[in-house]
């Protein structure tokens, strides 16, 4: 049974986990494998791809976590949506919210496809500690690589700073009337559809236990010659309808027979993953301001080590 206790520890771990570039999945398997006894039970009955209270808890979890980034870049979501509106009525492209809203259904598509294919047979098939350890490292080694990315491209900012002053800023004037763009938006505005493709397919890297959505998806951002704290942000809103859009198709898990005398405790630890997501995001929106992926790839280097050291 899942205790108060245990949905407080696990729903903040997956609310931070999610957005830092660590990834949350794996960390709720070595977590769970390191502190063993229930906690390793846990995570063991959830391997099954269906009927599982465990299931039903971590839907909950990713739905938290979704509308946490909704609340914290609503502003933005509300931008984005008008632009969806008008490009859907006028087939045209003529301003910031429109092409951002366009970037975030191409690139949405590689996960939108690919996750329902290969989500679950993908977790039952390295959710096993020592696989999750080893696509930990892989992962800090990504990140290294991100930085590496970022720094060659460098000299090409200036080519995507003239396209930033491209960008038209003026809102669409129609039913609707889109929020002034912000200067990020404007930024990731200036990606065209290739790199909404390429950083697509990067986020569906994370259906490998131990790879992490908001890493990979920084990277592929930081490929295209993005700074940090504009991949970051682009890594947030590709994230919430990809997480959201996992969770509502699994909702049903949450009203089935299986969550019966555990609803209170998954209440509770999805409070706890919105309330932490939220600070994370918070967190590394200032951070990438002036700071990299450095850290966290030496961290997922050693604890991945650590961890295949213990396991194996």
């Amino acid at each position: 049974m899942l205790t108060y206790f245990q949905a407080t520890v696990i729903g903040v771990v997956q609310g931070v986990t999610e957005l830092f570039p660590i990834s949350s999945l794996g960390h709720s398997v070595l977590i769970a494998a390191w502190v063993g006894g229930d906690w390793q039970k846990l995570v063991s009955s959830g391997e099954s791809p269906t009927g599982t209270p465990y299931l039903a808890f971590v839907v909950a979890l990713h739905v938290a976590t979704a509308l946490a980034l909704l609340g914290y870049y609503w502003r933005t979501w509300c931008s984005i949506v008008v632009g969806l509106v008008t490009t859907l009525r006028t087939g045209r492209l003529d301003t910031v919210a429109q092409r951002l809203a366009l970037l975030i259904v191409i690139a949405t598509i590689p996960v939108g496809i690919l996750g329902p294919l290969l989500e679950h047979p993908l977790h039952a098939l390295f959710a096993a500690p020592i696989c999750a350890s080893i696509f930990l490292v892989l992962n800090g080694i990504v990140l290294l690589i991100g930085e590496g990315l970022r720094r060659r491209n460098e000299p090409t900012l200036a080519e995507y700073g003239r396209r930033f002053a491209r960008q038209q800023t003026r809102t669409t004037v129609l039913t609707l009337e889109a929020p002034p763009p912000r200067p990020s938006d404007r930024k990731l505005a200036a990606l065209d559809l290739r790199d909404a493709i390429g950083i697509g397919f990067a986020q569906a890297g994370a259906l490998l236990t131990g790879f992490s959505r908001a890493g990979l998806t920084m990277v592929g951002g930081l490929w295209r010659g993005l700074e940090n704290d504009h991949a970051a942000k682009f890594a947030f809103l590709l994230a919430t309808p990809a997480i959201l859009g996992a969770g509502i198709l699994e909702v049903p898990e949450l009203t089935g027979p299986e969550t019966i005398g555990i609803r209170g405790p998954i209440l509770l630890g999805a409070i706890a993953s919105g309330l932490s997501s939220w600070l994370a995001v918070r967190f590394l929106e200032r951070y990438f301001q002036t700071r990299t992926l450095l850290p966290f790839a030496l961290y997922c280097i050693a604890a991945g080590l650590l961890s295949i050291a213990h396991f194996s």
